[in-house]
């Protein structure tokens, strides 16, 4: 659990925890593109059935966190560790990620989750089973044998959902995945998300609304120019910030680096 936020020796905010071993940490994390540094110094650490939701305005880096940490994009610097051990394959194979535009495979909606346990190593004879429990918990049994494609956007959204929990993983990312939803189908997806958790799984979270980092969250890490700002309790960082830029976004302000040092010159 959460106990504060302390700044290490890098300048990054570290999140201090319990004693107990994180599933995932980020240590010096950064990505540099073009000489343009989109992350630095980030360290965090993800414990096994918490809710981390990761915040900040546009451009703050968010989904490419999100990334770093499930090895889609390669860092420039610092190092992801699972378990205390450098992020490998095996390691992979632990996790989930659900984008906010999910991919559907030209196939059914049974065939996309059948297609997804094959590719998981799952056995072939547990896989329509599996499938099947799969699409009860997302409400989705009676869609079976409809092409994915032709999916509403927010019964889509439950497919990815539905596809990466029935690989049982330990952990699971997701980039935004109700950002383009109405509230039903948005109550529908936190509702998946929700059973996950209760289930054990550890859910890393982006998301641009403060009201569902509160619904959702445990923890939350607020990014500013891709460095963390703010990182501690949901509850308490959402209640009381203690950092002008998530205080800002809080307010629905434009929070600008010049605009705070030009304030305190005057």
């Amino acid at each position: 659990m959460f106990s504060g936020s302390a700044r290490s020796k890098t300048g990054a905010f570290a999140v201090s925890q319990s004693l107990d071993p994180p599933l995932l940490a980020a240590r010096d994390l950064a990505l540099t593109v073009r000489g343009e540094p989109l992350l630095r110094n980030v360290d965090l650490d993800i414990h096994a059935a918490r809710r981390l939701m990761i915040l900040g305005a546009n451009g703050a880096g968010k989904s490419l966190l999100l990334r770093c940490l499930h090895g889609l994009t390669r860092r420039t610097g610092g190092g992801v560790y699972w378990r205390g051990r450098p992020m490998d394959r095996a390691a992979r194979r632990a996790q989930a990620m659900v984008f906010q535009r999910p991919v559907m495979l030209r196939r059914s909606v049974l065939s996309n989750l059948l297609f997804a346990l094959g590719a998981a190593g799952v056995r072939k004879s547990e896989r329509r089973a599996r499938a099947q429990e799969a699409l009860e918990q997302a409400r989705l049994e009676h869609l079976a044998r409809r092409p994915a494609r032709l999916l509403s956007g927010g019964e889509q959204q439950r497919l990815a959902l539905a596809r990466a929990l029935a690989c049982r993983p330990e952990i699971l990312f997701l980039d935004e995945p109700t950002a383009s939803l109405d509230p039903a189908a948005t109550l529908a997806v936190e509702q998946l998300i929700s059973a996950a958790h209760s289930d054990g799984v550890a859910i890393v979270m982006v998301t641009h609304e403060a009201g569902q980092a509160r619904r959702l969250g445990d923890d939350i890490v607020f990014l500013h120019r891709g460095a963390v700002a703010e990182a501690g309790r949901a509850a308490h960082c959402l209640s009381a910030p203690s950092s002008a830029p998530l205080q800002a976004w809080l307010e629905g302000r434009l929070y600008l680096e010049e605009t705070r040092l030009s304030a305190e010159k005057r």
